[in-house]
């Protein structure tokens, strides 16, 4: 009998990047049709990018939080069931009274805005630490030099997926030893205890791993775009990009702006959709993601051609 031949369903290709409003692109969007979201919306009151009705410029900061809840409730319903958010957004301070806010306040924006949408349905499971190890000097001389940001964790639901086991960061040397010796009731180290037995006193001890932690020490950003102040630096969304999708998965990102997230999803073997309102970026996020090539290419390598599509560009 002849053998048949079977022919491979090509994986068709979901990435793209449009121009436009965060808020109504989003609302074109199929529900449920992306797995995670991983984004940096413009901060409150720091910079005008030169487009008509961007985010980050509103009078006070309770609208900036308003119109940042409201792209967010769509980003909730496009994500599927077991999504994920991971959104990194950082603090100001006021140079002028606002509602409860003095002057030379910090505003508390990043909390101000988890608040919100944990208050609209969302599970607030992580608020992670970005240590930038090389930020920059400030001229103040009142308080200290900031060099953190947040990166909250929601969830679209209580079961969601997170794989650990991705993310997970190598033991020292001189941890598995600890770990080795065991602890005792007082938690001291004595004695040995059999690997078992440490297991059952650290739930996420491995003889080799451990879970990552929550504070993440990334330096500010590699790739320079000459328009773009404020891009994502890749290591940063790496972590984020792995625990919260599978290889072939969807990740969204309402502001695009230098592409990272599509770059680093498209390295990683994920699909990717970027939204941004300025076309400066988009153009500039088009050709930066064209030069990447995935780490394992799946499907027809035809897939990472470069593509375009009205309303924006496409990869």
């Amino acid at each position: 009998m002849p053998r048949q031949k079977v022919r491979r369903r090509v994986k068709e290709r979901v990435s793209k990047v449009i121009c436009g409003d965060a808020a109504e692109v989003l609302k074109t969007l199929p529900q449920g049709s992306v797995n995670m979201c991983v984004t940096s919306p413009p901060y409150y009151g720091l910079r005008d990018y030169g487009e008509g009705g961007q985010i980050g410029l509103e009078q006070t900061p309770q609208e900036y939080i308003g119109r940042l809840t409201e792209v967010f409730n769509e980003v909730k319903r496009v994500l599927a069931d077991d999504g994920t958010l991971w959104l990194n957004i950082g603090d100001t301070y006021a140079n002028k009274p606002y509602k409860n806010v003095k002057q030379k306040d910090l505003i508390g924006i990043p909390w101000m805005l988890a608040f919100a949408l944990r208050e609209r349905g969302w599970f607030l499971r992580s608020d992670i630490i970005w240590y930038k190890k090389n930020c920059l000097p400030e001229g103040v001389k009142d308080r200290l030099t900031k060099c953190h940001e947040h990166i909250f964790l929601l969830a679209k639901s209580p079961k969601y997926y997170f794989d650990y086991k991705a993310i997970q960061e190598p033991l020292k040397e001189v941890s598995k030893a600890r770990y080795k010796r065991g602890r005792s009731a007082n938690s001291k180290y004595v004695g040995q205890q059999s690997i078992t037995q440490v297991r059952e006193n650290f739930s996420d001890f491995d003889q080799e791993f451990r879970r990552k932690r929550d504070v993440w020490e990334v330096a500010t950003n590699t790739y320079k775009m000459d328009e773009h102040f404020a891009m994502f630096p890749e290591k940063l969304i790496e972590p984020c990009i792995l625990a919260g999708s599978k290889e072939g998965g969807v990740v969204l990102d309402p502001f695009f702006g230098s592409g990272t997230t599509g770059a680093v999803a498209k390295r990683l073997n994920r699909e990717y959709i970027g939204i941004d309102i300025n076309p400066r970026y988009i153009e500039k996020a088009v050709m930066r993601i064209a030069e990447v090539t995935p780490e394992k290419p799946y499907g027809n390598a035809a897939e990472y051609e470069p593509r375009t599509t009205a309303g924006g560009g496409t990869i």
